[in-house]
């Protein structure tokens, strides 16, 4: 082993503590360290100490050469002759020394430095405006060489030094109005300097040379070093922001409107520089001011509003913004960075809330289409502006706008939970932030409001169609100049994205309304998509544009005629008409024929290839695997034609086909089908969700129109998951176990099939649901008792008594307050009328009876709780004037807690309900094309009031309802005041929709609440999402109008003696294969109190279907003379059994079941 002294040394012998190697290494680096430390500080204070005595003696000096200055220009004031050379010496060169000192390089102007400047600009202006060459300061730009260049030294200073001057003239300062009156001759100033024709001495000959020393100027204030822009917008800021776009800040007078116009001259000047000489201004430097002019100005909040209108004219001009545009799209990724680190600072809550680009957005959409309160061009693009380059650019911002509005939001949803956390002090600061926030947003969206008006879009789509653009495809072309649909497509698309996103209690409702009604879009549109995804369908030489009516521009001759003012006067035809003009179609036949009577010939398809014609191929990969125009393309029109299909009657739907045939109709519905599946079957990401939430709510909207009136074969529906549906209960359990993560606020958080099966349930076929809704039960059933809740068969079993003359009133007052224990088992024992208990044991059997007894006693239109619409099927309706009902609202709820346990036990009802009640159950909204449902009448009258020709006020009609109940009317007005206000041809769309949305939605709300709550005591929502209006009467009441005697025979049990052999038993199924349907339907009535089958068959019956023997000996005599059994059958609806007889003749059997099931009645018919 080593000894460890071997390395090991002294320094200072052998008394000395010996130390390692390596740690006296270390200790010498530390010293050297510290020694190089101490050096580096020494140096530091040396030059601290350096640049303090240089800042001290430059000050000193810059202070007495002020004075001296000063004393020297008010000596040669005194009457001495004053020359340009003498201003350059002795009054520019020592100026420019001791402002840069005093004022500049501290950032502070000094009210002794207020007195110099105003001095030397004075001076300055005053030799300017001297036609005297000798005195003109200007003569030295056309004298010697270095005259020259001392002269063009002196004034890049002097330009230095007033956008300085610029940049503190701040009014809300002290001494505010000398830095005005200061800042007013400094922009006079620079203005005389950079504009040849304000230099009084300059000859012609001379023209040139001055003419080249002011581009030089020009050329040095475009750049960085002067400040020219940041001042220019460090100033518009200090002016007044509107707080909405409806009140223009009046035109400031004297120095201020001054300066606010010189500022703007100056910062156009290097553009208009431009075009007079592109060899001495290089192309680049116009990229390098069109830049800073975007960056700095255009990115100012409210920039067009701050300024006053008469001012807003030059900035909108091509020369101007044409540079802007073309320098954006190709300094793209640049100028977008350098928006972003502009300075904000002095903009505050503007600026937090909206980014700089989106104000540049905002500025650039003003100057282009001019403003609704511009005095000077009250709306429309200007004569000359590049339409292409206008949308290029916007689109360019709108989308880095929408990326950085979607990272905001996504960060308030994580933060959500920390502001319900926070102290009450914070709260409400967060309060007033909030609602500060919001008015910036609505503010900002005020700015964007030209895009929601009808001429901005008819424009861009007559320049479209008169440049003769090729047909589209969905891959994005180079940059070309040109202006295609695509472009206005995305477009409107990021304008849907940003107003929802920025308002989300309006939406995009203003660009959508315009978008739906613009004449001939949602064609062309629907075109522009069709030759992209039926290309073997439609003609290879159909141009997408075609369907645009090349008159429905904005009144221009070509593109640049003056656009027409367009009224907000539209009257009521417009809507009458407008979607007539879709198409081109005329008003005629406005009565109620077949629907379907002008449909077109269905393509002729296979059998084996039906469900792949309805399977688009192009979709298939769902919102990820298409291009990102064609996303935009398909969202755009989803969100459009959503809004579109909320006002279409069936009318226009089925019998005028406007906008659409049924056969496009058909093609669409395929289209959202199989994107839609095969979405949510996939995953969505951020990118996807607009077009996904806009494609659902399409494809809801054309499914549940369907679904009242059919118009698309059923296998339409099934077609896209007809290969890979999973198995039932592989479904339901994937289901349930994502509903259970998944956030109520995100309706497309899961993206799975859980999602499918409650967004699209329709693509599983009805049986399968069925199956899946009772695999949900089954499950549910095994989670109780895994929770401890149901031990046993008995366990936890709720007993009641029921009167029978009392049914309704005892079950409601024993069985409302239970809640989801109706779950459990229910046990009732029944008193007769006599008061008597009645004899039997509860199985099943009697709570059976007892639901299908209290629903019918409750439902029944006599007893006040529901009524029955005026259609022919008769459905069940809440009955208005159950409010005033004693109990009426609970009793409503407690029917609900009976029909979800009905649902729960699989025990048909035969009773069905209103679609529109059942809407309200699937958490749906009611649009006016489902009145026809509810009552008829009504919405005839209302589409007559919609095409009446004439004056509507002759039909005297105001905003109010009348309801009448217990012998009382009651008025209720549609919105507030409404009994005085009068229907018109102009509101006559808003008092349709209101009557529609009070019949639909506000006279039940209270009522379908209610039921609501009840149901989903023992029903999960979800579960009922899985079925449409129908199938949900048909999940409660059963199958088909008739049954199916093979599946009967089959799930049928015999007790008392019988057996499938017995000969009365073979009558019997003959007897009932020879019946009418409706006699059939009466017959299964009788026995089990439903009239329909069950919907996955008689197996699933409970308690199964059963025939019992009644034995009746009659002597062999009276059998030998023909006669046979006389005693009627009976029947045990609580146990679904029937007491037949034992009949020998077929006629008898059938006579006898006949007078049974007609009597309607049971256990004391025999």
């Amino acid at each position: 082993m080593d000894d460890p002294r071997k390395h090991q040394v002294s320094l200072r012998g052998a008394s000395a503590k010996e130390i390692t190697r390596d740690a006296l290494l270390e200790k010498v680096s530390q010293e050297r360290k510290l020694r190089q430390y101490a050096r580096c500080a020494t140096a530091a204070a040396l030059f601290l100490q350096r640049v303090w005595r240089r800042y001290r003696v430059t000050k000193t000096v810059a202070v007495e050469l002020r004075e001296e200055w000063e004393k020297c220009v008010k000596q040669q004031q005194a009457g001495l002759v004053i020359t340009s050379i003498w201003i350059s010496s002795h009054v520019v060169r020592p100026f420019l020394f001791f402002i840069t000192c005093l004022s500049i390089r501290k950032r502070r102007i000094e009210a002794a430095e207020v007195r110099s400047m105003k001095y030397c600009f004075q001076m300055l202006l005053d030799s300017l405006n001297s036609t005297d060459s000798r005195k003109n300061f200007c003569t030295l730009a056309i004298g010697t060489v270095e005259e020259r260049r001392i002269w063009s030294y002196q004034a890049w200073r002097l330009i230095s030094v007033c956008m300085f001057v610029l940049s503190e003239c701040d009014k809300s300062r002290s001494g505010s109005q000398d830095i005005v009156a200061l800042t007013s001759l400094a922009m006079r100033l620079v203005v005389v300097l950079t504009d040849v024709k304000g230099w009084k001495s300059v000859d012609e000959h001379d023209c040139q040379i001055a003419d080249t020393a002011v581009k030089d100027l020009i050329r040095f204030m475009g750049g960085g070093e002067s400040g020219l822009y940041s001042s220019i917008r460090t100033y518009i800021n200090t002016l007044d922001a509107p707080c909405s776009l409806r009140t223009r800040i009046s035109v400031p007078t004297d120095d201020r409107f001054l300066i606010t116009a010189s500022t703007i001259t100056l910062a156009l000047r290097p553009f208009h520089a431009s075009k007079f000489d592109v060899n001495s201004l290089g192309l680049l430097d116009v990229h390098n001011v069109a830049e800073k002019y975007s960056v700095f100005l255009l990115t100012i909040p409210w920039l067009t509003q701050r300024l006053p209108a008469v001012l807003i004219p030059a900035m909108r001009h091509k020369s101007i913004l044409q540079p802007c545009f073309q320098t954006l799209l190709i300094l793209k990724e640049k100028i977008l960075k350098e928006m972003l680190a502009v300075d904000q600072s002095k903009f505050h809550d503007s600026s937090k809330v909206i980014p700089p680009v989106g104000w540049a957005l905002a500025n650039i959409i003003c100057l282009a289409t001019g403003g609704e309160y511009d005095s000077v061009d009250p709306g429309g693009f200007h004569q000359e502006l590049d339409c292409a380059s206008y949308i290029h650019a916007v689109n360019t911002l709108a989308e880095n706008l929408l990326s950085r509005l979607e990272s905001v939001v996504r960060e308030s949803q994580d933060l959500q939970s920390n502001v319900e956390t926070s102290e009450k002090p914070s709260s409400t600061v967060s309060y007033e932030s909030e609602m500060t926030h919001g008015s910036i947003k609505l503010s900002f969206l005020d700015m964007l409001r030209p895009v929601s008006h009808q001429w901005h879009l008819t424009d861009l789509l007559t320049i479209v169609n008169t440049q003769g653009s090729e047909t589209i495809t969905p891959e994005r072309q180079e940059y070309s100049g040109k202006l295609e649909l695509l472009d206005i497509v995305h477009f409107y698309s990021f304008m849907l994205r940003m107003f929802s996103y920025l308002n989300p209690r309006v939406g995009s409702l203003p660009v959508l309304n315009m978008l739906s009604f613009t004449p001939g879009f949602l064609v062309s549109l629907w075109g522009a998509l069709e030759t992209y995804l039926f290309p073997r369908i439609v003609c290879s030489d159909r141009k997408p544009y075609d369907n645009i009516s090349k008159t429905s521009g904005s009144g221009k001759d070509g593109n640049s005629g003056k656009r027409k003012t367009h009224g907000n006067n539209d009257g009521g035809k417009k809507w009458v008409s407008v979607l007539h003009k879709i198409t081109g179609k005329s008003q005629s036949g406005i009565g109620h024929t077949d629907l379907c009577a002008n449909e077109p010939k269905t393509r002729l398809i296979d059998k084996e290839d039906s469900s792949d014609v309805w399977d688009v191929e192009p979709v298939r990969p769902g919102p990820q695997g298409i291009s990102r125009d064609m996303s935009c393309m398909l969202h755009l029109f989803c969100a459009s034609y959503s809004h579109l299909l909320l006002i279409l009657d069936d009318i226009e739907f089925y019998e005028k086909q406007v906008p659409f045939t049924l056969e496009q109709q058909r093609q669409i519905a395929s289209v959202l089908n199989t994107l839609v599946y095969n979405g949510f079957s996939q995953s969505i990401g951020q990118e996807g969700r607009p077009l996904m939430e806009s494609a659902v709510r399409c494809l809801h909207l054309i499914y549940e129109r369907d679904c009242r009136h059919q118009f698309c074969p059923p296998v339409l529906w099934l077609s896209p998951a007809r290969k890979n549906r999973p198995p039932i209960a592989v479904a339901a359990r994937t289901h349930e176990v994502l509903s259970a993560n998944q956030r109520s606020d995100d309706p497309l958080a899961v993206q799975s099939m859980g999602s499918v099966i409650t967004t699209t349930p329709h693509v599983f076929p009805f049986e399968e649901r069925v199956e899946m809704f009772r695999e949900f039960i089954k499950m549910d059933k095994a989670s109780r008792i895994m929770a401890g809740e149901v031990a046993g068969p008995s366990s936890r079993s709720v007993d009641i008594v029921v009167r029978r003359g009392h049914i309704v009133e005892d079950g409601f007052r024993q069985l409302n307050s239970l809640g989801s224990r109706l779950k459990s088992s229910i046990h009732v024992s029944f008193v007769s009328e006599c008061g008597l208990p009645e004899a039997g044991l509860d199985y099943g059997g009697l709570s059976k009876e007892f639901l299908t007894d209290i629903s019918k006693a409750a439902f029944a239109p006599e007893y006040g709780l529901f009524s029955q619409t005026s259609t022919s099927a008769r459905l069940l309706i809440p009955n208005p004037s159950a409010r005033y009902l004693e109990n009426g609202i609970q009793m409503i709820e407690f029917l609900g807690r009976v029909v979800g346990k009905a649902l729960y036990e699989g025990i048909l009802l035969d009773y069905s309900f209103s679609h529109v009640f059942v809407h309200k159950l699937l958490g749906r909204y009611s649009f006016l094309d489902e009145l026809s449902t509810l009552d008829p009448e009504i919405y005839r009258n209302l589409m007559y009031v919609k095409h009446y020709d004439g004056d509507v006020e002759e039909l005297c009609l105001d905003f109010t309802v009348t309801e009448e109940s217990f012998g009382k009317r009651h008025v209720i007005e549609l919105k507030p005041g409404g009994k005085d206000v009068t229907v018109t041809s102009k509101n006559k769309m808003q008092y349709i929709h209101a009557i529609a949305d009070y019949k639909l939605n506000r006279q039940m709300f209270l009522f379908s609440n209610a039921f609501y709550r009840g149901l989903i005591d023992l029903i999960s929502p979800s579960w009922l999402k899985l079925f449409n209006a129908g199938e949900f009467n048909q999940l409660l009441s059963g199958g088909n109008h008739d049954i199916d005697v093979d599946d009967l025979r089959k799930n049928t049990r015999y007790t008392g003696g019988y057996s499938e052999g017995n000969r009365t038993i073979k009558i019997f199924w003959e007897v009932i294969s020879g019946f009418e349907p409706t006699e059939r339907c009466m017959l299964l009535k009788f026995v089990t109190s439903c009239s329909r089958a069950p919907l996955l068959g008689f197996k699933h019956l409970q308690p199964t279907f059963t025939i019992h023997k009644v034995a009746c000996d009659i002597p062999l005599w009276a059998t030998m003379r023909g006669q046979d059994v006389e005693r009627l059958p009976s029947a045990s609806t609580c146990y679904n059994t029937l007491k037949l007889p034992t009949y020998k003749r077929p006629s008898t059997l059938r006579e006898k079941l006949l007078y049974a099931i007609s009597s309607n009645a049971g256990f004391e018919l025999s």
